[in-house]
């Protein structure tokens, strides 16, 4: 399967624009109806290139795997640039056998955009409003979408005079053919822009950046999509902005995890405490809590606050929070404090074993004194 910039002949970093300027040439060259039958695998090939890559979501996918992402059939011809969008560049608006219906337009609708923002858990808890900059196509502020430089005006086409397509009568043998195609000079337009705005190149609009705000609901999903409508990329032309969408990346909390609604937080107590009980002082996402340890509190233990996890997407209250509860076990003992654990454990009848010495008896002891009769 050859590589779908391959087939398009654009590079990998090639803008929406330039991907959609190469499909149309393409399209041109390898339909069945100008270059013949043969061809038709290869105009195949070229759709759903084209279709993937014109697609910001499916080229994001594409990008990370390659064609091998969409070898299960999933990429179809459903991108912006439709069927009907090729029929107008292959035919110029001629509407099936009844002859042409007129110029096409050069405003077309702008391409959708994708980006990605990290968010912190104490922002999905509780909602935020976030700003964000994009590199995006927004209107010429020269020409503010007419394509002409200042002062000046499209002009009807000489060639077509105004209708977009140029026909032609064929004689065949079964007598004269009318055909009908776009009109070259204006690319089926059937007006020409003598004098292309300097600034945009007669695109009508530039790319640059731009800030855009954007609510965080409370609750929201690690990857939820947010569609802010009328935020991408300006359409050439003057014509309509495309969709921006915002996928949430849920940045990792060091202290809690999150299980949809739910919280959970570790915590470790002292095993005098855990047998005698106490009040632990906690760090939560809305302040500090006082957790009661009941007495004879075991490891692994399980304690619940409620209402202190995530607010329910689009309804309302919140998730818990678990708290897991480990018994730390002490270390480094002094004599003072053996002493007092050796009179607790005979006070509880807890019969205790010395532990074998390595010196002088158990397996390192046997295996030293096989070595020596060896």
């Amino acid at each position: 399967m050859r590589d779908y910039y391959e087939v398009l002949g654009v590079s990998s970093n090639a803008t929406a624009d330039e991907i959609k300027k190469a499909y149309r040439k393409k399209a041109r060259q390898l339909h069945p109806d100008y270059a013949g039958a043969d061809s038709e695998e290869a105009f195949k090939e070229l759709s759903v290139a084209y279709d993937v890559l014109s697609d910001p979501q499916k080229r994001q996918q594409y990008d990370l795997g390659g064609p091998a992402a969409f070898s299960g059939g999933g990429a179809g011809p459903t991108g912006d640039f439709g069927f009907a969008d090729l029929f107008e560049t292959m035919f110029g608006g001629m509407g099936g056998f009844g002859g042409p219906t007129g110029p096409t337009q050069r405003t077309r609708r702008g391409q959708d955009s994708l980006i990605a923002v990290e968010v912190t858990l104490e922002e999905v808890v509780f909602g935020t409003k976030k700003e964000v900059k994009v590199n995006t196509a927004i209107e010429c502020d020269v020409c503010h979408g007419s394509c002409c430089e200042p002062g000046t005006s499209p002009t009807t086409c000489p060639t077509c005079g105004g209708t977009g397509s140029v026909t032609r009568v064929q004689q065949t043998l079964l007598g004269a053919i009318r055909t009908s195609a776009p009109c070259r000079t204006c690319q089926g337009h059937g007006q020409t822009i003598d004098h292309p705005c300097h600034e945009c190149a007669g695109e009508g609009r530039v790319r640059a950046s731009r800030t855009v705000s954007f609510e965080v609901p409370a609750g929201v999903e690690n990857g939820t999509r947010i569609r802010l409508a009328g935020k991408g990329e300006v359409g050439p032309a003057g014509g309509p902005a495309g969709d921006l969408y915002v996928e949430i990346r849920e940045k990792p909390h060091p202290l809690f995890a999150r299980q949809g609604i739910h919280l959970h937080t570790r915590i470790d107590v002292p095993v005098a405490l855990a047998a005698l009980g106490t009040v632990f002082t906690l760090d939560t996402l809305d302040g500090q809590q006082e957790l009661v340890i009941d007495p004879g509190t075991q490891p692994e233990a399980e304690l619940t606050l409620k209402g202190l996890g995530v607010a329910r997407l689009g309804g309302s209250g919140r998730g818990n929070l678990y708290v897991h509860v480990g018994v730390k076990t002490p270390t480094n003992l002094d004599d003072r404090q053996r002493e007092l654990l050796e009179e607790l454990a005979e006070l509880r009848g807890e019969q205790r074993v010395e532990p074998v010495g390595a010196g002088t008896h158990g397996p390192l002891k046997w295996f030293k004194d096989k070595l020596g009769g060896l």
